[in-house]
């Protein structure tokens, strides 16, 4: 099968596209580099520098390619940034990805691997978080990855599309060899910010908030490997390839670690004082994101084998220098 891959030189997405050149598969990017330093692309990879929102060139990469299914990784990701800014985020991970979806639509494309957050959960009910909690995002981000949840979920049911959203709770980590890696501008992830404090190569961290209801006072997240992910991904592809459709299906880990127990831990990794300094709580910041993982391994075969901490931060370590 022929994939188009949009955000396939970002950070996940090129995660994927490596994983998925490796199996074989054929694989079209395309990538408008808004995200930071385009990620290196496997020999044989086509990459296209291009909008997801210009209908006329998806429909021609469709066509002249021959492709069947569409991963789906690009999007606008900063919770900061989507309050500040909320009609950017409404504009490209709904509007441009509407009609993304209605070209991949009109050129016969059937499957669409989605790529959706944690964040549509908002300040969650219960933990862990399950795919059937109330979805009351606080960000516009969350918001506009729900919108186009809700959009594949209405083209399922009039056009038979076959669609699988998986919910990421937080991505990191790098490729093994560090040939790929974390590469936004600006850097907002938590684990290369903390590493390149320690490595002198950007100012002391900050902290935001030290006062959420939780045992130290800093936020809580689920990390989970970036290699984990793209595996997960394939084999929700296999799925829909298969005739089924999956929705929305949780990826992490099932356990968290605060911000200050990351920084102990990179600490312990380094050998060195990791500097740091507390600042306000930020806008939309649940204090505890942590998924419960059950339908991941059930429908997808789940089972994450490099998303311990201390393999995350060797792996970013690694890639950071």
């Amino acid at each position: 099968m022929g994939l188009l891959v949009t955000g396939g030189r970002g950070f996940i997405g090129s995660h994927f596209v490596w994983a998925a050149a490796r199996e074989g598969r054929r694989v079209v990017v395309l990538d408008d580099h808004s995200g930071g330093a385009p990620a290196p692309m496997p020999h044989g990879v086509l990459a296209i520098l291009g909008d997801i929102g210009d209908e006329r060139l998806v429909s021609s990469l469709i066509r002249e390619h021959r492709l069947t299914a569409l991963v789906h990784f690009a999007g606008k990701i900063q919770v900061g940034e989507s309050v500040q800014r909320p009609e950017l985020y409404f504009d490209v991970n709904v509007s441009r990805s509407l009609r993304l979806l209605e070209s991949a639509r009109r050129g016969g494309l059937e499957q669409i691997v989605f790529s959706s957050t944690a964040a549509v959960y908002g300040h969650p009910d219960r933990i862990p978080i399950g795919e059937d909690a109330p979805r009351a995002p606080v960000n516009p981000y969350g918001a506009t990855k729900l919108a186009f949840e809700f959009a594949l979920e209405a083209a399922g049911r009039a056009h038979g599309l076959r669609w699988v959203a998986p919910r990421y709770f937080n991505a990191a980590g790098a490729s093994p060899d560090g040939h790929l890696r974390e590469a936004h501008e600006p850097e907002t992830h938590l684990i290369p910010l903390i590493l390149d404090a320690a490595l002198g190569r950007r100012p002391p961290l900050r902290v935001y908030g030290a006062d959420y209801p939780t045992p130290d006072g800093s936020c809580i997240r689920d990390y989970i490997h970036v290699c984990d992910l793209a595996d997960a991904h394939l084999a929700a592809l296999r799925r829909l390839e298969a005739g089924d459709s999956l929705g929305p299906i949780n990826l992490g880990l099932g356990r968290g670690y605060s911000v200050l127990e990351v920084l102990a831990a990179a600490k312990e990794l380094v050998g060195m004082e990791v500097p740091y300094d507390i600042g306000p709580r930020r806008p939309g910041d649940p204090p505890v994101l942590v998924a419960d993982p059950a339908r991941a391994q059930v429908e997808l075969g789940f089972n994450p084998c490099r998303s311990e901490l201390r393999t995350i931060l060797e792996d970013t370590l690694r890639s950071r220098r």
